[in-house]
């Protein structure tokens, strides 16, 4: 198979100042039909520069000539082994969370999402060149709508905000998944959290209630964790506890909140309205359940997602 290596002189600036210029510079190609700025770039590659910020080449030529070895320069056109190598070092990702779309009902009672524009994609051609356009959307929520985090401002007025929080205490957390979905009451004891060791990790209640998801059967008979298994789950150190139901606690105990206020009490994060758990296994997963840095506010819908053992 024929081979071919670029010819050139070459200049490149950077961005902090600085260049460097060569003269006859000879580079491996992976095809011939590559343009200036692609051979640029593998220049750049090959020389394994940070910061560029103009590569101009000049008196180019592409001849037929065996190829030398030139560093990231592969004949196929593939990635590179070591990125390929470092994406299979990662687990799968598993996401947790319900999307969030127009009139979604999280929580009965509690006002639906509404979004509408707030600049359309046809408005939008008057400010900007041909052929560009965007859309700018505006949308109101409450903040517990979809699947959400609580911080401790949520249940107290001197509580951490969302701002607050530790982004140590929301990556990266050791799942320990519990499976009660043949659960015979809805009450989730603290006796069902005896046989792990839970300092540090996030708890997660795969209660199969997310099936009901957006359905008025969503709204009663869900499943909750009792004030004993929050004092429990306090005191084994866990970081977060979510569950895949309509609340952390019975919401029919005539307005009772013993889990959110002794959880968010002890600074433990809360993740409501978790769906796809089954997926998770119940140990050697990493969950990671992110909010927006809001000051003053107390609730926000996550993107909250497992990582599996790889």
């Amino acid at each position: 198979m024929t081979e071919y290596r670029a010819h050139f002189d070459a200049e490149i600036d950077f961005v902090n100042g600085g260049g460097l210029r060569a003269e006859g510079f000879r580079l491996d190609l992976p095809s011939p039909e590559l343009g200036e700025a692609e051979i640029g770039a593998l220049l750049v590659r090959h020389l394994g520069l940070a910061l560029v910020g103009r590569v101009a080449l000049s008196n180019l030529e592409i001849v037929a000539e065996p190829h030398r070895g030139s560093r990231g320069v592969d004949a196929s056109g593939a990635e590179p082994e070591a990125s390929a190598a470092d994406r299979a070092e990662r687990g799968a990702l598993v996401d947790l969370s319900h999307p969030i779309s127009a009139g979604l009902v999280t929580y009965p009672g509690l006002p639906a999402p509404t979004i509408t524009p707030h600049l359309s994609r046809e408005a939008s051609r008057e400010h900007y060149a041909p052929g560009t356009e965007f859309a700018l959307d505006v949308i109101t929520m409450i903040g517990n709508t979809g699947t959400y985090l609580d911080s401790p401002f949520h249940r107290y007025a001197d509580g951490g905000d969302l701002a607050s929080l530790s982004l140590e205490t929301l990556v990266g957390l050791r799942a320990e998944v519990f499976r009660l979905t043949d659960a015979t009451g809805r009450g989730i004891p603290a006796e069902v959290f005896l046989d792990r060791e839970l300092a540090g990790s996030a708890v997660l209640l795969h209660t199969g209630w997310s099936r009901h998801f957006g359905r008025p059967e969503y709204a009663t008979g869900a499943p909750f964790l009792t004030e004993a298994g929050a004092r429990h789950l306090v005191a084994a150190g866990v970081a977060a506890v979510g569950i895949d139901s309509l609340n952390i606690d019975d919401t029919e105990s005539g307005g009772r909140r013993p889990a959110h206020s002794i959880l968010l009490e002890a600074g433990v994060h809360v993740i409501e309205h978790l769906t796809a758990l089954e997926r998770v296994p119940v140990r050697g997963a990493r969950f990671t359940a992110v909010p927006p840095r809001v000051e003053g506010f107390g609730t926000f819908p996550v993107r909250a997602f497992a990582e599996l053992p790889a």
